[in-house]
């Protein structure tokens, strides 16, 4: 355990992952192995040349390989191991190579800092560890880490679930140096606030009071605590934007069988929303 899973970046990155990686591995007084992924379609005139197509593969391998211990040797983090793997899912390898060597953080940078590519979405639904996605978002910077929790919840699993939120959030907050904030969403629809039948004011102060204790247990401070109503991915985000938080924190309960590529609507649309850092915990099995 303690061991950092750091995903090499794409060349075309806005986010280095390996420095990144590195300082929060350092932070978290945890060891790091860095993994860069290859893989290149070849035409099907080198497909049907088994050594010309191996001799295309040995020489890319061997470009990003001098790349990035060059990277790591500037980082002075020459004693960091690299391992090289040509693969064409990368998500495949690294949710199924994490678990069995027993890794506790996957980090890796979002290639594009708008929204996640199909290779994210894939480490987000199947990751068996938590799974740290790192956005360059220059207005992300306001020193506050945001997790998303649920007061009211009695399900055993989504209660273990919330409890590795707020460990995994609290554990962040203090390596990074930042300000612990958490968020709790009274679910309620647009059209009923539009029609204004409930009164949204007593309904969010009745959930301060009925969760007193559990508020007090997270530890945080009290204005540091955020019940809000609405819709769970307007409102995170709009929280997280309010706050400029660098990290949001969330669970996931992957689902499986017919079911198996998606981790729910909600934490698909909040997800689909947030451009902070995101760390993703993966509910058990």
């Amino acid at each position: 355990m303690n061991k950092v899973f750091i995903i090499a970046q794409m060349e075309q990155a806005h986010t280095d992952a390996v420095a990144i990686g590195l300082t929060l591995t350092k932070q978290m007084n945890k060891r790091a192995e860095v993994f860069a992924y290859i893989y290149a379609y070849l035409g099907a005139e080198d497909t049907d040349q088994p050594r010309l197509a191996g001799l295309v593969q040995k020489t890319l391998m061997e470009q990003r390989e001098y790349q990035l211990l060059a990277q790591l040797d500037s980082l002075d983090a020459k004693d960091v191991p690299l391992h090289l793997i040509w693969s064409k899912y990368l998500f495949e390898h690294a949710c199924h190579h994490s678990a069995r060597h027993s890794f506790d953080l996957m980090i890796k940078a979002v290639h594009h800092a708008d929204h996640y590519l199909p290779t994210d979405w894939q480490l987000i639904r199947h990751t068996k560890i938590p799974l740290l996605l790192l956005t360059n978002n220059p207005l992300n910077k306001g020193g506050t880490t945001l997790i998303s929790i649920d007061l009211d919840t009695k399900n055993s699993t989504k209660q273990r679930l919330n409890d590795a939120v707020i460990v995994h959030g609290k554990q962040l907050a203090e390596a990074t140096g930042t300000q612990l904030h958490a968020a709790y969403v009274l679910r309620i629809p647009q059209i009923i606030r539009d029609m204004d039948l409930l009164d949204i004011n007593a309904l969010v102060k009745k959930a301060y009071a009925d969760h007193k204790q559990q508020i007090a247990d997270i530890g945080i401070d009290s204005d540091c605590m955020h019940i809000i109503s609405g819709e769970p991915d307007l409102c995170l985000f709009e929280l997280a934007c309010r706050l400029n938080s660098e990290y949001f924190v969330i669970g996931a309960r992957q689902r499986q069988g017919l079911l198996g590529r998606i981790i729910g609507n909600t934490a698909e649309a909040i997800l689909g929303r947030m451009r902070s850092n995101v760390l993703v915990i993966p509910a058990e099995e």
